[in-house]
């Protein structure tokens, strides 16, 4: 069963959004990760971006695809983790914790409410395997 820690939130798209007051750090799913195989390159967007809940702001690529990565909440990118430009297999290491993708301002907390809580996601990823 693949880690999905209690206290973040989730798309149905496999990114995790862990909130700390109004700024959301943003990483995809340990499942993800697995179901990507070895990622190979991430592209992110730059500190001070736009990004809109529901739309890409990047991709990620491993030996098996090419994914977009769907943003859980809109605001601006305040940090971007620059060590996947050397090392994209750290999202395959530790894609809950030290893979986090970026960092987002958010714009409003009412978006968190249509995000899924973790025994939801849960079900989410036991119906897919």
């Amino acid at each position: 069963m693949a880690y999905v820690p209690e206290d973040y939130y989730y798309t149905k798209d496999h990114e995790w959004a862990q909130v700390d007051e109004n700024v959301v750090t943003v990483g995809i799913t340990q499942y993800a990760q697995e179901q990507l195989g070895e990622v190979v390159y991430v592209d992110l967007p730059e500190e001070g971006a736009k990004v809109t809940q529901g739309e890409d702001f990047g991709v990620v690529e491993s030996v098996k695809a090419v994914s977009d990565l769907i943003a859980p909440v809109s605001g601006t990118v305040i940090e971007v983790n620059t060590s996947h430009l050397e090392d994209p297999g750290l999202i395959n290491d530790d894609p809950m914790n030290d893979g986090w993708l970026l960092r987002i301002e958010m714009d409003t907390e009412k978006e968190l409410a249509v995000l899924l809580k973790a025994p939801d996601y849960k079900k989410l990823i036991e119906v897919k395997k």
